[in-house]
Parts: structure tokens; sequence; C-alpha cells
């Protein structure tokens, strides 16, 4: 029998996954983390990107997180979301138009634009188009 952790993830308007998994990868604010059972207490900011989730049996589920917190206690893990959807649920065509949107005002440098909020849709998209990708290469 694989080694797992509890695993919470939850978002302001409900819990998305509750269950056991033998590993969690997250992009916090220094980089991706991976989270196993028996990892040191722990609590970091998230960016916006992915969270794979390895689950016993050797499955994998990927979603999309806009930000939020992960915190490791030594029986359990909980990620407080922002916003949280299934990569396969997410629509490229809306992230790949809020990328050329983002891009677009952030090279309008004589508009009336707020270029940290470019900089945030930017990055959200750019995040949302690689879980997307990665949902991608595991079906493959």
């Amino acid at each position: 029998m694989p080694i797992t952790t509890h695993l919470n993830i939850v978002s302001a308007e409900r819990e998305i996954f509750s269950g056991l998994v033998e590993m969690v990868v997250a992009t916090g604010e220094l980089g991706e983390i991976g989270v196993t059972p028996g990892h040191a207490p722990l609590l970091t900011v998230l960016k916006p990107g992915e969270i794979r989730l390895s689950l016993p049996g050797g499955t994998q589920e990927i979603y999309y997180v806009q930000g939020g917190l992960l915190e490791v206690q030594p029986h359990c893990v909980t990620i407080l979301a922002d916003a949280v959807e299934r990569a396969d649920h997410l629509d490229e065509a809306a992230a790949l138009a809020a990328k050329a949107h983002a891009e677009a005002a952030m090279a309008n440098k004589g508009g009336d634009i707020d270029y940290s909020v470019a900089a945030v849709e930017l990055a959200r998209a750019v995040a949302q188009i690689r879980a997307i990708q990665k949902v991608r290469k595991s079906i493959k």
C-alpha cells in the first residue's frame, strides 16, 4: 500500500477535492514545491499555476489555481485557493485571448493602462495555458 497523506483543496465557494494523495506539486512564490507524506510543516503563498496530484493507483489530476495558500501539517495538506478549477475544464480559447489582450495592453505604453494589472492577467493566462498543455500531455 502506498504512503499517502490527506489533501483538501477549497475555494471560497466550495470544497474542490478531499482525499488521499501520494504527492502534491504546487507553484509557490519561489517556484515549484513538492509535498509528500512526512513533509515538514509549511505555510506558503501560491502563485497562479497548476496543482498536480499524484493519487494512489498511479493516476494524476491537474487543477489550476489563481493563487492562495498552501498549508502542510503532519497528516494533512490544505490548499486555500482564491479560485480553482480542474485543468481539463479550462477554456483554452479564452486563455489565449486573455494572453493576447494582456500582451497588447502591455505593449501600448502610451495608453491608460495599469501595467501591474496587465502583468497579473498575463501571468494568469500563461498559467492556464500551461495547465491545459499538461492535461493534454497526460492524456496522450
